[in-house]
């Protein structure tokens, strides 16, 4: 049997971010696609990989013993080439050595470790740098958001404990997450009905600061979210000042999460930053919430594109209502069907979005769910 052909990848299709290099390594590694992806991150001043990517790019590597060249900070091409399948039960660490995204290196990696032909105990995860960073999501919104849509759509069941927050510059955070790995495929999903807001969750914290801050972040989002038709009584945010020996750096932030009748979670955050009062930065988390929830959609912006991987994953025909579709999004339904043979549709109605995808049903025990000499698509929009 020839050799797999390597996939072509254009880094500054759509988003051109770090996302287009995330989801289509763990595709590369599940499926045992080479990759060249050149133009990474062609958006972004200055482009090329960050320490984060390069860590996340490692780690990938090394679950499934890849062939990896061009990892290097500053790098704008790389080449990716698996040679065995990702191997699970085994514990693995990344460490960007700043306060790059603990979340963003666990997008990389968690869809390389879901699958296992036969039982085996779960693999782990050591995970340092920023827990709460800029331009990335927050590990709370992880923990709360992101994790729970995995276990409630598609019976994963991940757990992380974060055993200490992170902050600029200095980074310093670590968190340990496990993944018991499951024989798939993944069932597909069907979320179209959100149902009416029965709590608002949050949690607003300080680190290295005075513990007002908190409040006051706390304080202002309630009061947003009750002009907003939140029942005062359905919201619980906890204001929280971390203890010196729980964190590294100091920093400042909020994240809300809304949970409906119809088993959704929509979310809003915001980070604290110099300069800005801490009720301003309230105010953002919870208007970011409430446009998420105006727009009908059962999962918000940063949901809707971290989902797309599962849903190309999964077997059957997904169908997910969303807000405005984003260009993280389209991004993400690009390297998926660039990929593999997923397929997706999508209407646009309004500020609502039907995504449709007809999934490949990968199992690691099967071998066609995927076309190893599909060609390569030109970029398109």
């Amino acid at each position: 049997m020839s050799p797999p052909k390597t996939v072509q990848l254009d880094g500054s299709v759509l988003e051109g971010g770090g996302q287009l290099l995330r989801i289509a390594v763990a595709l590369s590694a599940l499926l045992s696609k080479p990759i060249e992806i050149n133009n990474i991150r062609a958006s972004r001043n200055p482009p090329g990989l960050k320490y984060q990517h390069a860590a996340g790019l490692q780690l990938a590597a090394e679950i499934c013993s890849a062939h990896l060249q061009g990892c290097d900070t500053g790098s704008r091409s790389i080449l990716f080439c698996p040679l065995t399948k990702p191997e699970v039960s085994k514990c693995y660490t990344a460490d960007p050595g700043t306060a790059g995204s603990i979340a963003l290196m666990l997008q990389i990696s968690l869809p390389c470790l879901l699958f296992s032909s036969t039982p085996a105990p779960p693999s782990g995860l050591i995970l340092r740098g920023g827990t709460n960073a800029t331009q990335a999501p927050q590990i709370d919104y992880t923990e709360h958001v992101f994790l729970p849509f995995l276990r409630a759509h598609f019976g994963l069941q991940p757990t992380l404990n974060i055993v200490k927050r992170g902050y600029y510059p200095k980074g310093g955070g670590e968190v340990h997450v496990s993944i018991p790995p499951v024989r798939g495929p993944l069932p597909a999903v069907t979320l179209t009905e959100r149902g009416g807001v029965r709590a608002v969750r949050g949690r607003s914290y300080v680190a290295g600061l005075p513990k007002s801050l908190a409040e006051s972040m706390r304080a202002a989002a309630i009061q947003v979210l009750v002009e907003c038709g939140v029942a005062e009584g359905a919201i619980s945010v906890a204001a929280v000042r971390e203890k010196p020996s729980d964190a590294v750096g100091s920093g400042s932030g909020i994240v809300l999460w809304a949970e409906t009748d119809g088993g959704c979670v929509v979310a809003g955050s915001a980070l604290g930053r110099k300069g800005i009062e801490p009720a301003r930065v309230g105010r953002e988390a919870a208007i970011e919430l409430a446009s998420n929830l105006a727009n009908g959609g059962c999962m918000d912006e940063y949901m809707q594109d971290q989902m797309i991987i599962f849903l190309a994953l999964a077997e059957g025909k997904s169908r997910v209502k969303t807000g405005p579709l984003t260009l993280h999004t389209r991004t993400a339904i690009w390297v998926a069907e660039q990929l593999s043979d997923a397929k997706f549709q999508v209407e646009e109605s309004g500020s609502s979005t039907i995504i449709e995808c007809d999934g490949i049903g990968y199992a690691p025990w099967r071998t066609n769910t995927s076309d190893p000499d599909k060609g390569v698509p030109s970029a398109r929009s």
